[in-house]
């Protein structure tokens, strides 16, 4: 960045020429340190969205049936309140709520597996 103006002490610098040359250098020794803070804020931004639009769907299906989307309703269940749906007529379980059902039953516990999963109706068949 220099100039020669055909004096006899030789070149010059001009002044702002030297001020471009250091914003110059100075952008380049920040430019990747810039680039990186705007892509954090950027994927902070992001994640705030995405959790706001993480809220509003679980808002949207707060109290819905995870299988057809009808409103759930309430029934009980030897003194257990379950989440029913009235139109596919799925029953879904609070945690720990299954698990104490089926301790009030450890003696049937078996034959009521069994029977869920049809092994006590192909045992009786093949015994007939």
């Amino acid at each position: 960045m220099t100039k020669h103006d055909g004096s006899s002490d030789g070149e010059h610098f001009d002044a702002a020429e030297i001020r471009r040359e250091r914003e110059s250098g100075w952008f380049r020794q920040h430019e990747a340190e810039l680039i990186e803070q705007a892509r954090e804020r950027r994927r902070a931004a992001e994640t705030v969205r995405q959790a706001a639009l993480t809220e509003a769907d679980r808002a949207d299906h707060r109290g819905r049936c995870p299988h057809c989307g009808e409103k759930m309703g309430h029934d009980r269940l030897e003194e257990i309140e379950v989440a029913k749906c009235p139109s596919c007529g799925g029953i879904f379980f609070d945690r720990g709520e299954l698990e104490t059902l089926l301790l009030r039953h450890d003696g049937h516990r078996r034959g009521f597996f069994r029977k869920l999963l049809g092994l006590g109706e192909r045992e009786s068949e093949g015994q007939a």
